[in-house]
């Protein structure tokens, strides 16, 4: 059989595409020369290694023969020697294209219809495995991309240069001993910037009050820096300034680009706050309005009433009724004294609602009282 591709990869013989796109993914990583430099002999083999068992097994063609005939099968253009090359389901004239996308050079393997010492069909030969390496992350968005089914590892995450959920580079580009056959296999794909590293997300809680005035929050960040020179990591404080504006809403993002940890590949990460709304004894928002409750007596709902409310800015409101009876639940509206908009500025309402608290019991002195009155 000569090389064993799934052993290569790590992947079992029922491996679907997105296992061998994953699997290739971590293997290349993992051997690619630029991340061995104190084994680059060995890491190239390897790299070859596993770009030859992805070319393979990523093409259901190549895959089927090597299935039926092995590593030897493949690249000699026919059978091994004893076997059955007519009963390999392969019927003559038939021809399949090389790597998927345009790899392989667009190299064609024809079927012939084989028979003693006949043909077979064109012998495989493997890609650059650079090339293979370029097209692949060129084409799923680069070593951090989401663009290819089954995630990654965690360890896939730490590939040299890179960081979670960013690009893979090359400083000098691959060693040109990585690049054996000397083939064009591929077209070469453009050099992929690296993408950005993900933001630094930190909760930022703020008191309804905050919001409604607005206000000036100064937080301490702790982050990591290398030192330019031996490359250590080193905790620094730095002090960032947020400028709450009136009427910002949970949710709101403050975003503070570069501030973040420094990374091996040189890249810095941003760091991003999201406003969350501390929850308020009295007052619940509601969007622009604000909403509250106020408890009433059974005689007071009947009667009339007048409460004083403290308003988030320390001013105090009076709420009075004196006209109508109030039914358990209703609400009233107090035009312009809900949460101001942060773009125009504009104040929504305070609604009350009341809930009518009924005595527990009466004396029948009491009971017969009512009954005098409400009739």
């Amino acid at each position: 059989m000569g090389k064993d591709y799934y052993a290569i990869l790590g992947v079992p013989k029922n491996a679907d595409d997105d296992a061998i796109k994953k699997a290739y993914r971590k293997q290349a990583l993992k051997w690619h020369p630029d991340r061995n430099k104190d084994k680059v002999e060995e890491a190239n083999q390897k790299f070859q290694e596993v770009g030859e068992a992805f070319e393979v097994l990523s093409d259901k063609n190549k895959r089927a023969i090597y299935d039926q005939y092995g590593e030897e099968g493949l690249k000699g253009g026919g059978p091994p020697p004893g076997a059955d090359a007519a009963g390999g389901g392969f019927p003559g004239g038939a021809s399949f294209s090389g790597f998927p996308g345009g790899g392989g050079g667009g190299r064609t393997y024809t079927f012939t219809s084989g028979g003693p010492g006949g043909g077979g069909f064109k012998p495989f030969h493997p890609s650059d495995a650079d090339d293979i390496f370029r097209h692949f992350f060129a084409s799923f968005g680069g070593a951090g991309g989401g663009g290819m089914g089954g995630g990654m590892d965690d360890d896939d995450l730490r590939a040299g240069g890179g960081m979670p959920g960013g690009g893979f580079s090359f400083g000098g580009g691959m060693p040109r001993t990585a690049r054996t056959s000397g083939r064009q296999g591929f077209a070469r794909a453009s050099p992929q910037p690296p993408q950005k590293p993900p933001a630094i997300k930190r909760p930022l809680p703020i008191s309804l009050e905050d919001l409604y005035k607005g206000t000036t929050k100064r937080l301490k960040v702790t982050r990591k820096i290398r030192d330019g020179a031996t490359g250590r990591v080193m905790n620094t404080d730095k002090i960032l300034t947020i400028n709450v504006k009136p009427g910002w809403k949970a949710g709101t993002k403050i975003r503070f680009p570069g501030e973040g940890d420094e990374l091996e590949n040189g890249q810095t990460q941003d760091i991003e706050f999201i406003v969350e709304e501390k929850p308020h004894p009295v007052f619940k928002r509601d969007g622009d309005n604000l909403r509250m409750t106020i408890q009433l007596t059974l005689a007071e709902a009947l009667s009339g009433f007048s409460k004083k409310i403290k308003t988030l800015d320390d001013r105090t409101l009076s709420v009075s009724n004196a006209n109508t009876i109030v039914q358990p639940g209703q609400e009233s509206r107090v035009p312009n004294e809900g949460m101001p908009n942060s773009k125009t500025g504009r104040k929504g309402d305070l609604i009350v609602k009341y809930e009518v608290k009924f005595p527990t019991n009466l004396t029948p002195t009491q009971k017969e009282r009512i009954k005098e009155i409400l009739q």
